[in-house]
């Protein structure tokens, strides 16, 4: 059975943070000498992002840029070549703090738009991999949504950047399952809580494409929704063989490390055609058939891949690029705020979404 997209909200910190003046921030946090300030503009530059967001206040940024420490914060750099910043404790500590306000923000637009009452809900999906604690941000949705105390709740972590794909196949096994199933999915990511300190380039490249969001989705059995909804009909996953260590996401000392191998767009390039088209197949759509994507832009060289491997023109990414410049990469919110800019501009459909994290793992969507 299909789960029909019934109302969809996004939201984002307040601090807005321009590529430039990130780029600045990096060479006072993490360069250590002049080549390495040489190497970095080519990093920030080259990533399309026009300015993103995140939960630290501007006046964080402002002391960082003007070498002052009127914000007090915990995230102003010490000046010390061995400064690896705060520690994984004191960054979840922040997670807690920030975390759940940015969920219900997001979170209400799209109960608004579903046109439910929140004692109809039924189920609630988290999703997040940059933080933990617990009761975490379910409570938080709970108490501050005034949601059912008996409302069932289940929590998608530490998956990446397709995070929110998988939230959405629980939820519509959630509706599979009970016809009767009203289910609010919200995906909330800081990632800038986990930003490196000092040299090393995988991470820097990792510092240059990550921001902070929140998404949305509030969904049903497609039999209580409008016959013009849409409507996630299928969902599939594909592990690539010998990739586990092209993408990584590891708890460190001094927050979430990432790794990215320079061989992941190749890789993409190589392996996602053949099983995209077998899956879809199986479904009765032809790779020709896809009316719009939405592909979760890790960064511009992966949808270059996606591109490549797919034979997609640049229009078909021209969403996924506009997201990505517009917000950076959010991780698993992302490819919800690509299908909530399609559907406001009427996109046709099927619609397929695409997202890619650590395994080397790919998960898509089919949207009718």
């Amino acid at each position: 059975m299909a789960l029909a997209i019934l109302g969809l909200g996004t939201a984002v910190p307040a601090t807005r943070v321009s590529q430039q003046d990130a780029k600045r921030v990096a060479r006072s946090v993490c360069c250590r000498t002049p080549e390495q300030a040489t190497w970095l503009p080519a990093v920030y530059d080259q990533t399309g992002i026009e300015h993103r967001f995140q939960c630290l206040g501007r006046d964080v940024v402002d002391d960082v840029l003007q070498g002052t420490r009127n914000s007090g914060s915990i995230f102003l750099p010490s000046g010390q070549a061995d400064d690896a910043g705060p520690t994984t404790a004191q960054r979840l500590h922040v997670y807690q703090q920030e975390a759940p306000p940015l969920a219900l923000a997001a979170a209400r637009p799209a109960l608004a738009r579903s046109a439910l009452r929140t004692a109809e809900l039924t189920h609630l999906v988290t999703v997040s991999c940059t933080g933990f604690n617990a009761p975490g941000v379910d409570l938080a949705l709970v108490e501050g949504l005034e949601l059912s105390r008996s409302i069932q709740r289940t929590h998608v972590g530490f998956m990446g950047c397709h995070g929110a794909l998988n939230g959405l196949r629980v939820a519509r096994a959630f509706g599979d399952s009970d016809p009767a199933a009203r289910v609010l999915v919200v995906a909330v990511e800081l990632c800038i809580l986990h930003y490196h300190y000092g040299w090393d380039p995988q991470k820097i490249i990792a510092n240059a494409l990550f921001a902070d969001g929140a998404a949305a989705v509030v969904g049903a059995a497609a039999d209580a929704a409008p016959a013009d909804a849409w409507r996630v009909t299928a969902s599939g996953s594909y592990l690539v063989p010998g990739t586990a260590d092209a993408m990584t996401w590891s708890i460190g000392d001094h927050g979430f490390e990432m790794t990215l191998a320079r061989t992941v767009p190749g890789i993409i390039a190589r392996h996602l055609r053949p099983w995209l088209e077998a899956w879809l197949g199986r479904r009765g759509v032809a790779l020709a058939d896809v009316a719009s994507w939405a592909i979760h832009p890790g960064g511009p060289k992966i949808l270059d891949a996606v591109e490549e491997s797919l034979g997609l023109s640049r229009p078909a990414t021209v969403d996924s690029r506009r997201v990505f410049a517009d917000y950076g990469n959010m991780s698993s919110p992302t490819v919800l705020f690509i299908l909530d800019r399609l559907r406001q501009a009427g996109a046709r459909r099927p619609c397929v979404a695409l997202g890619f994290g650590p395994g080397l793992n790919a998960e898509a969507m089919l949207v009718q």
